[in-house]
């Protein structure tokens, strides 16, 4: 299997609703990029993957959005000029590459960060250490190991993005079927579902099928385990990350073999944009998705059948996988107090109220509450008992969401579990010769 060179996520998708579905591939800049002209007064620019020019009214990630950023402008003073860029299909050059290359050459003032570029661009020493704003005080503890690279807390989340299992409960009900806890209950359904002519039971994409693999991989670290002491072990080699990929991707490999998830489509298909006819007809009982994607009638937030959000099997039962995008402001930025400023307001608790409560998302304030919907409860309860896992960790010297998502495309590809954990294995060697040559 070819050596990965590059890193990709989707977590922004979760943050800006279906704005950033399509992401990857090879394209000019002019042709994706939207840049909103810049007033005479002071100037804050942001780089995200929304179009301001353009709105999705039906948006709702994007209107709660919108009305922090209009917070920071009445209370500041300043504007905030969106610089975006949306890929339009696979073939695309990715929003991380473009990314990238724009806060290497100081092009903007705030960027929004997946996880993979946070951490790139964090030890390269090109963000700037947030740790000094005041809104930092009310975050979660979760929220600032997650984003911390080399001591510095580069990066900041309006919310903690949860993934799950998006189940038709009346196709279950159908069918006599408890929700899944755990890898084998889902393989039972699955079986049956397929035996009831339901040709592929799991509706999936070229992105999230990552979750199904963290749930198992990381259920007992993040829930028992000494977090820091296996990290540690992990940052220095003495454990294997892929050790603990293996279960996941061998049950993988099993519901693939088993044609209860389509590898070839899922190989090509954007997120929600592949899966999402089908789980809306009902011609599919399960999907797995993010939880702004239930309250957005641009995605699952409307269906005509009874929906409900349970977290992914593992062996500690259903198990919620969070990840975090977060707002960074890079070390060269030409308006870097204003930008400081305006982080400082739309990420106080004042603005993640109101995000919050237009979003209905779990904030990264420990002081403001989720307010969900019912389909999300089941969801919720687990993550309001403090039980999940990580997708993204800054701590992990080896990037989490990104490389594993680039390996599992190997798996749909064709790839062996065995070279899929070699390449683990590879990138694992690599981030532990790093450590080394930096001292």
């Amino acid at each position: 299997m070819n050596r990965v060179k590059r890193l990709a996520s989707v977590g922004l998708a979760a943050v800006m609703a279906l704005m950033i579905a399509s992401c990857g591939g090879m394209a000019p800049l002019d042709k994706n990029l939207i840049q909103e002209d810049q007033g005479p007064e002071r100037v804050v620019n942001l780089f995200s993957p929304m179009e301001k020019t353009s709105p999705n009214l039906e948006n709702v990630a994007r209107s709660a959005f919108d009305t922090t950023i209009a917070m920071a402008e009445q209370k500041l003073g300043v504007s905030v000029a969106y610089r975006t860029y949306t890929a339009e299909d696979h073939q695309d050059k990715t929003y991380d590459d473009v990314l990238l290359d724009r806060v290497r050459s100081n092009m903007d003032d705030i960027y929004l960060m997946n996880p993979d570029t946070l951490q790139i661009l964090g030890e390269e020493g090109l963000l700037m250490d947030l740790s000094g704003l005041e809104c930092v005080k009310n975050l979660r503890d979760i929220v600032k190991e997650a984003n911390t690279v080399d001591g510095k807390l580069v990066g900041i989340p309006q919310e903690m993005v949860a993934y799950g299992l998006f189940v038709n409960k009346e196709m279950f009900d159908r069918y006599q079927l408890p929700l899944p806890e755990t890898p084998e209950d889902l393989l039972h359904c699955c079986e049956v579902f397929q035996k009831n002519g339901i040709e592929t039971p799991i509706g999936a994409n070229r992105w999230w099928l990552e979750v199904l693999v963290f749930a198992q991989a990381y259920a007992d670290l993040y829930n028992g385990g000494d977090v820091a002491a296996e990290i540690a072990a992990l940052n220095s080699g003495e454990k294997k990350y892929s050790d603990y990929m293996r279960p996941g991707f061998t049950f993988l490999k099993e519901l693939i073999d088993k044609g209860y998830i389509d590898a070839e489509k899922a190989l090509v298909s954007e997120a929600i944009e592949g899966e999402g006819p089908d789980f809306l007809a009902q011609r599919t009982p399960m999907v797995m998705a993010y939880w702004g994607a239930a309250n957005t009638e641009t995605a699952y937030g409307n269906p005509d059948f009874e929906l409900q959000i349970i977290g992914l099997p593992s062996s500690r039962g259903q198990m919620p996988v969070i990840s975090m995008t977060g707002f960074s402001v890079g070390a060269g930025s030409e308006h870097a107090e204003d930008a400081m400023a305006t982080l400082d307001v739309i990420l106080s608790d004042e603005a993640l109220r109101s995000y919050t409560s237009v979003n209905k998302v779990i904030s990264s304030s420990k002081n403001v509450a989720a307010d969900c919907i019912p389909a999300l409860k089941p969801l919720n309860d687990k993550i309001q008992q403090d039980v999940f896992v990580l997708a993204t960790n800054a701590n992990m010297k080896v990037e989490q969401w990104g490389n594993t998502c680039l390996i599992i495309r190997e798996l749909l590809a064709g790839a062996s579990v065995d070279e899929c954990m070699a390449a683990f294995d590879r990138l694992q060697e690599e981030a532990v010769q790093k450590q080394a040559d930096r001292g």
